[in-house]
């Protein structure tokens, strides 16, 4: 795709969107969500359920997943005088007494959190980016996340005054895929969340090949754009891996001319970063093999794919880099008109909302 005059200016991807349009919760059934289907070789628009999502495969293809896994990185805990404090865990898997968090509201360096079961944690230092270094009085923090912390939905999720404790047990099923495996996520790769083992089912029996890949979803993903040439644009690193079997089922679907379909724009990053990191290019096809590194790919109008025929996506947040993904998927203009038809007919948008492919 050509870059178009205006494609790499920030405003030219903002977009207004009623706040009642914006899902505080998903679907009760993860398949029921409505699937908005773009045509991007006509222009057209289709609306359907997502339990309709077999009907644009063909036997042979082949649909990638990211099987990462969620953590509950979210710790409510309180200054010595009382007040609250809110801590994200950066790598909320890592070993040892030392974390990289995002802290609210702001704490000096040498100052406390206290926590539940006699945890607490002094703020050793801070980052030109924002984070702060801290350090806990006990090793075992991984285990403690999973017991008492919460799932860090993106801040236009209404979780405020005790919503999230309250919620807590619904969150951590449903901002979760039915198929997260490898925890590491900080949120959750949010196409795959309408996804159900009956929907697998149908597409194993119309022969459909499913790849899985984990790429741990990082805050960098949602970090505001602030330069209005979104070129100048740098993505924080996310680790990401896929084996060998995996990369053969992708591979042998490129081989056959049959249909790679990636689900969300993590598994999009990861495919594509994979094909200049772990890449061969034979006959103007690119093959794969298996990786285990890190990404900064930032995809934006412009950007030649090299092995994703296909997007499962949702509908993403104004001036986001997922919603940059799309527009150079297919166009920025009918990706924009997309979203205003979407709109119109009261579709449910960003991490809980709808459903959407790119044909």
């Amino acid at each position: 795709m050509e870059l178009k005059s205006g494609d790499n200016i920030l405003d030219n991807y903002n977009y207004d969107i009623p706040q009642e349009l914006i899902a505080q919760k998903p679907m009760e059934s993860r398949q029921n969500s409505r699937l908005f289907v773009i045509d991007k070789q006509t222009g057209q628009f289709y609306h359907k359920s997502f339990s309709d999502i077999a009907d644009y495969f063909e036997p042979g293809d082949c649909i990638v997943i990211n099987t990462t896994k969620v953590v509950p990185s979210r710790l409510f805990g309180k200054k010595i005088s009382g007040g609250k404090v809110e801590l994200l865990f950066l790598d909320p898997c890592s070993a040892g007494k030392e974390h990289r968090v995002l802290i609210k509201p702001f704490m000096e360096t040498g100052k406390k959190v206290y926590f539940d079961g006699g945890y607490e944690c002094e703020v050793k230092s801070k980052t030109t980016a924002g984070e702060a270094i801290i350090e806990f009085n006990k090793s075992d923090i991984v285990s403690f996340l999973e017991k008492n912390g919460v799932m860090p939905l993106p801040p236009y999720i209404n979780r405020k005054e005790g919503l999230a404790e309250k919620l807590s047990d619904f969150d951590k099923e449903r901002y979760q895929t039915v198929y997260a495996q490898t925890p590491g996520a900080i949120a959750a790769p949010t196409a795959g969340l309408h996804f159900t083992e009956d929907i697998f089912k149908k597409l194993k029996e119309k022969g459909v090949q499913i790849a899985t890949l984990t790429l741990h979803v990082g805050w960098g993903t949602f970090k505001p754009i602030v330069s209005q040439d979104i070129n100048n644009h740098n993505m924080m690193s996310e680790n990401f891996f896929i084996d060998s079997q995996n990369s053969e089922k992708i591979n042998n679907a490129v081989k056959n001319n049959k249909k790679i379909v990636s689900v969300g724009t993590t598994s999009t990053r990861a495919l594509e970063s994979l094909c200049s990191k772990a890449g061969i290019s034979e006959n103007g096809k690119t093959f794969i093999k298996e990786y285990s590194g890190e990404t900064s790919i930032f995809i934006s109008p412009g950007y030649k794919f090299k092995i994703v025929d296909r997007l499962i996506t949702n509908l993403h947040l104004p001036k986001s880099t997922p919603l940059m993904m799309a527009s150079a998927f297919a166009s920025r203009e009918l990706i924009l008109k997309a979203y205003a038809e979407a709109i119109k007919e009261k579709y449910r948008f960003f991490s809980y909302g709808d459903s959407m492919i790119i044909l």
